[in-house]
């Protein structure tokens, strides 16, 4: 959950970023019947989308198509929606299996950005196997979009309003409410029939229509971050659909819905846990930073205590007078945003040492632009508002969020503050007439592959436990790692596991445990491939 293009929201950034595996065992086969979708008797049938596959830009390996779906399911007979859709065929050698679909997070992330992206990481046995197919979700990026400025300049200045990372002190806490406050009020004049029907259930129904769109009996799916809360509502609208669906790096059902309740009294992101999940992440990289040489990480003064130490005077000191613009709330968010890919800690460690010597670091650059028709499409932070928080319940009252933070800021610090704000522009927001509570449990036709790593400074680990006991039949699979997601912190293991379950059905043993690849402040080695899996090299950050 990168906080882009909503602070602190659950998509993984246009950022690139030996294992000893489990014993393997057949303990589940994908099989091809299963229950009826549970809502097929409210939502009319649509007709599926037809997709003309053409090359997204002259010899790119990448097609793109756009599909159009109905603005509102429940009445298909009225106004449509685009949908960017790309896709990736299966380069073989061995049988085509199918098609995969994938969700990078957000929510706000552009599949067809992010996937041609990040395909590398997938395992590669899955490549070789499966056409993989994403697409930008409605209101986002190259889909039809919620937009809520006439220009590029009117969003600047909107953006310019309010202080970067989160607001220190009442005077930037009062800009920060106010300008959330003109957004929602943007939002509401620009279009707002397409705000409401901009929820994670319209997207699952547009998931389906896509599924079969390609000729799919039933989904293959992958769905990273947010994406496990958007994976987990189609298993319950759809569940005699699922054919394998790996949910990787999850956000609990009950928390995301708040238990059904539109009474919040945390934040979405205080009740995932994300401030402890960060913090305690943060910790690491600084022990870990501290316990080797300048030479693999610059921020290091020799023992994880002094690292600490150091640190903290580092805060204090940019709280006081910042260095250029970097401010010590933009420091924070930075480095939250930089534990997501342990490819990238050496990076912040040098932005960090270059703010302790007082010079401004250069921000983190993005990766080459993947081979696609438009790869910086506009991604305003209103995207990702209109389906988190018509979706998922926040406080109402602004005046509680400097309470929240002192709360959070006492058991998690630095990263307490950054993600309680995460969810400001929530106050003012209705929420979807369309958003899906539950129930979580219906059966599924075959069973969920719940991946959840310890160290994630964005969805703890208590997700996903809480994700694979919530839905009627998963099985967790933990990573033993850092950072945001096992598929950008690649660990072989992990992707054999993946891989036997996408090609075959085979489930890890109960209480599986991976580790990564490549730990963090060491030098990236490639992954190869064991029995069904495949690796992908760690590249740096991006």
């Amino acid at each position: 959950m990168p906080a882009h293009p909503v602070r602190g929201s659950t998509v993984v950034r246009r950022r690139h970023t030996a294992v000893v595996a489990a014993v393997m065992s057949c303990s589940t086969v994908l099989t091809a019947q299963g229950p009826v979708e549970a809502d097929g008797a409210s939502i009319p049938s649509v007709p599926a989308p037809q997709l003309e596959w053409r090359p997204c830009v002259p010899g790119s390996p990448f097609d793109c198509a756009t599909a159009q779906v109905p603005l509102d399911h429940a009445a298909p007979g009225g106004r449509s929606v685009d949908l960017a859709v790309v896709r990736r065929k299966a380069t073989g050698p061995g049988k085509r299996v199918g098609t995969m679909f994938f969700n990078p997070g957000g929510p706000g992330g552009p599949g067809t950005v992010q996937m041609p992206q990040n395909y590398a990481f997938f395992p590669r046995e899955v490549r070789e196997r499966f056409d993989i197919v994403s697409w930008d979700p409605r209101g986002i990026g190259n889909s039809t979009a919620v937009n809520c400025f006439t220009s590029p300049r009117e969003a600047a200045d909107w953006n310019a309003s309010k202080a970067v990372g989160f607001p220190v002190g009442e005077k930037e806490q009062k800009a920060f409410t106010a300008a959330y406050a003109d957004l929602v009020r943007r939002c509401e004049k620009k279009d707002p029939e397409l705000l409401r029907h901009v929820s994670t259930a319209d997207t699952a129904r547009d998931l389906d229509l896509l599924r079969r769109s390609v000729g799919e009996p039933q989904l293959n799916y992958y769905g990273i971050s947010y994406g496990t809360i958007l994976g987990a509502t189609y298993a319950n609208l759809f569940p005699g659909k699922v054919r394998a669906m790996t949910l990787d790096s999850n956000i609990g059902p009950r928390a995301w819905t708040n238990d059904a309740s539109d009474d919040a009294r945390l934040t979405t992101f205080l009740r995932v846990g994300s401030d402890h999940s960060a913090a305690a992440t943060l910790d690491r990289f600084l022990d870990l930073c501290g316990s080797t040489t300048t030479a693999r990480c610059a921020f290091s003064a020799g023992t994880p205590k002094a690292t600490r130490v150091k640190f903290d005077r580092l805060t204090e000191r940019l709280r006081k007078e910042p260095v250029d613009t970097w401010t010590y709330a933009r420091t924070v968010a930075d480095a939250v945003n930089s534990l997501y890919l342990v490819s990238g800690w050496s990076d912040l460690a040098g932005r960090l040492q270059e703010l302790w010597r007082g010079r401004a670091p250069e921000p983190a650059a993005f990766p080459p632009a993947p081979p696609v028709p438009d790869p910086d499409p506009y991604l305003g932070e209103e995207q990702a508002a209109a389906v988190l928080c018509g979706d998922s319940p926040d406080p109402r009252d602004p005046g509680v969020y400097p309470l929240l933070e002192e709360a959070s800021a006492a058991r998690a610090g630095d990263a307490g503050r950054f993600w309680t704000w995460a969810t400001a522009g929530c106050t003012g927001w209705p929420a979807s007439p369309d958003r899906y509570t539950g129930p979580w449990d219906e059966r599924t036709a075959n069973p969920v592959l719940v991946v959840g790593t310890t160290y994630d400074p964005s969805t703890a680990y208590p997700n996903s436990r809480a994700m694979a006991e919530e839905l009627a039949d998963a099985r967790l699979l933990t990573n033993e790692g850092y950072g945001h997601t096992a598929l950008l912190n690649p660990s072989t293991c992990v992707q054999d596991h993946e891989s036997r379950y996408f090609v075959d059905g085979v489930l890890p043993p109960a209480g599986t445990t991976c580790r990564q690849d490549t730990p963090p402040f060491t030098a990236p080695k490639p992954s190869g491939g064991v029995a069904a899996g495949g690796g992908a090299l760690a590249v740096g950050r991006s």
